[in-house]
């Protein structure tokens, strides 16, 4: 077997993992989400339960990586390519530390009824499921493009993320009893803001593999 073709065979292991982390990202975020919405126990402690099968798909990314340098001593856009593999798996799995947060706050909702329908946090919750599922599909096929939509759709993030944060105001001033729950709201609304920004970030690591620059998309 030649040299370029265990290689290449590397990238594509390393490219398979990546997939199969945003699978998992894009699962917990949805899990979490809708054990939200339900103030569901059970399915709220099955994301923070599983959490640990991400890291370790995290850490296959680094030791095959590391080994494709050591053994293949790769340069320029090879090079780039582990380097932003290293960041996006990296971003990944604060991805998925932020699904369970959010499942960590259905824990502490237990026993208690929503002070109004979620309506804005679940349209967050979609925005940024495709913004994940976009930002790995522009690694794999390298489309700057498909990168740079992560602005555009991070920019909707925020958008949502101001709306929510007015009616929870509102809502805590209306009555100080909702004060403690719109604040755990608030606080997940700011988590999936956080959500959009690592996948905003994983399409400035697109861009710097593929032109060798990284652009500020989060700007």
């Amino acid at each position: 077997m030649t040299i370029r073709k265990e290689f290449d065979q590397g990238l594509e292991q390393l490219h398979n993992l990546l997939v199969d982390m945003g699978n998992f990202v894009e699962h917990a975020l949805v899990e979490s989400m809708e054990a939200l919405k339900d103030v569901d126990m059970k399915r709220a402690q099955v994301v923070i339960n599983e959490d640990p099968k991400l890291n370790n798909m995290e850490e296959k990314i680094m030791e095959l990586g590391s080994k494709l340098i050591a053994t293949q001593q790769p340069v320029a856009k090879d090079l780039r390519r582990i380097l932003s593999a290293f960041r996006i798996a990296s971003d990944l799995e604060r991805m998925g530390d932020i699904s369970v947060d959010i499942a960590k706050v259905v824990l502490r909702l237990e026993g208690q009824t929503l002070i109004k329908p979620l309506i804005d946090l679940p349209r967050m919750a979609e925005v940024v499921q495709t913004m994940t599922y976009e930002s790995i599909q522009s690694f794999i096929h390298e489309n700057v493009d498909l990168a740079y939509k992560m602005a555009k759709d991070d920019d909707q993030v925020d958008a949502l993320f101001g709306q929510i944060t007015r009616e929870l105001t509102m809502l805590m001033m209306e009555n100080p009893r909702n004060i403690a729950q719109a604040s755990l709201l608030a606080f997940v609304g700011r988590s999936m803001e956080r959500f959009g920004d690592h996948a905003t970030n994983i399409g400035e690591s697109v861009v710097y593999l593929v032109t060798g620059s990284r652009p500020d998309l989060n700007a």
